[in-house]
């Protein structure tokens, strides 16, 4: 059976593929190969199997290549719109910076006016006391003279009497005394006359300064309003700054009052008398709007020093986030503790916050290394510089310049890595610079609905 099978194998590769000499002829002999159907079919299906595997390596090279220069084209387009949004978010802080410097000057002008208006309330009420003083001196004048112009007529009637019962030696002697009483009523009616004109006059007077007091009060309680209202929306953006980039602000608030303890103490309570009475609405209302604005200025001494700032004010290029990415290097899976800026060489770059330098100078893989400790555990790492500005133990302010943009250290490129870490745990950096934008944009949006 298998014999019949292999014949008629045969028979057919015969048929398909004819038994081939191929001559070789030379000068002096001639030699010929001999391709049997067996080798043919050999050679046909291993040519076949090539131009099958060619073209199907060929249409996935293609297909690759393509796809490759279709995602290189969207990361670049996301790279422009992402560098487009950094340009925006920079200029949007920038002006939300000038007008937070705006309401600052704003709110320092209304305590001026709060101090004036204050003032204007003593002296006001130091008047007003010496007017009732004066009503009541008059009033008991009034009461003494109507007193004695009683007796007085008491006594006149007193004489008449006697007059008239006396005759006539007593009569001839009694104008004398009558005269003189006449007088002596005439001078105390003008006297009254005279006292009851002041009275009118003080109360007049009294009128016109209740008045005056309480246009006083209902233009310090506009001043108040006005007052609280700009506190309220000033604090809510920056407790919700803080909450957003993972902070307690309680606890950065107690930190603040236990730090600057020492260099004020608490509010002095304002005071409208000097008489020892109990506080006025008007006291106590004044004493919690200037614990708010005591409020207020932690608020903004804790903002000085926590990172929400952008490191590079010029435009550049984001190149890496925070988290795990290929190691741009030798590849690989790694994590990476910041985000990466690209942009041109000595590229100047800035401190985020407040807080003392404590390493500048070269560092395995960071290169030229900056490191700043703010408090509340907070410290930022500006990596890779070409020159270095600081020295440790220099305090620096938020906007000061530290570092120019290089290339040193394990890099690819010019570029600044920037790191934020608290308590020694690395952080996304983009958390503290996006918290600060998204209020900034929220106030801006908040004060623009007050001016409709």
């Amino acid at each position: 059976m298998r014999t019949r099978l292999a014949i008629r194998t045969h028979a057919f590769m015969e048929r398909m593929f004819p038994e081939r000499r191929l001559f070789l002829k030379s000068e002096t002999d001639t030699r010929f190969i001999r391709l049997k159907p067996e080798t043919q079919a050999l050679v046909y299906l291993g040519l076949t199997l090539f131009v099958a595997w060619s073209i199907v390596a060929t249409a996935i090279v293609l297909m690759d290549s393509i796809g490759s220069n279709s995602f290189r084209d969207q990361a670049r387009r996301d790279q422009i719109l992402f560098q487009e949004r950094l340009n925006a978010m920079s200029r949007e802080r920038d002006s939300r910076a000038a007008e937070a410097l705006a309401a600052q000057e704003r709110f320092n002008a209304a305590l001026a006016q709060v101090s004036a208006m204050q003032s204007e309330l003593l002296a006001s009420e130091t008047r007003r006391n010496e007017l009732s003083k004066g009503i009541g001196v008059i009033q008991a004048t009034l009461r003494d003279t109507m007193k004695q112009r009683e007796a007085a007529r008491a006594e006149l009637a007193a004489l008449k009497q006697e007059t008239a019962e006396a005759g006539t030696q007593v009569a001839a002697a009694a104008p004398a005394p009558l005269v003189f009483m006449a007088e002596a009523l005439e001078d105390t009616a003008a006297e009254r006359d005279r006292i009851l004109a002041d009275a009118q006059s003080a109360l007049s007077q009294r009128d016109e300064m209740e008045l005056e007091l309480k246009l006083l009060e209902e233009k310090n309680d506009e001043i108040f309003r006005q007052l609280e209202d700009a506190v309220a929306v000033s604090v809510a953006p920056l407790d919700e700054m803080f909450k957003s980039a993972g902070l307690s602000p309680e606890r950065m608030i107690n930190q603040i009052r236990r730090g600057y303890s020492g260099q004020g103490g608490p509010l002095t309570p304002l005071t409208f008398s000097t008489r020892g009475e109990e506080p006025s609405a008007d006291e106590i209302r004044a004493n919690r709007l200037l614990t708010q604005m005591d409020l207020l200025n932690m608020y903004r001494i804790a903002a000085e020093k926590v990172p929400f700032a952008n490191p590079v004010h010029d435009a550049v290029r984001f190149t890496s986030g925070f988290g795990y990415r290929r190691d741009p290097k030798n590849g690989g899976r790694r994590m990476h503790n910041g985000s990466d800026f690209a942009g041109p060489y000595g590229t100047p770059i800035y401190a985020t916050a407040d807080g003392v330098v404590s390493h500048a100078g070269w560092l395995s893989g960071f290169g030229r290394l900056v490191k700043i400790q703010h408090d509340f555990g907070i410290e930022t790492y500006y990596a890779h510089s070409a020159r270095i500005h600081v020295k440790v133990g220099q305090r620096v302010s938020r906007g000061d310049h530290i570092a120019d943009m290089g290339n040193t250290g394990r890099v690819t490129g010019t570029h600044l890595h920037y790191e934020v870490r608290v308590n020694g745990t690395p952080v996304n950096p983009m958390i503290y610079i996006k918290a600060a934008n998204n209020v900034f944009k929220k106030q801006n949006q908040r004060a623009r609905v007050a001016q409709r």
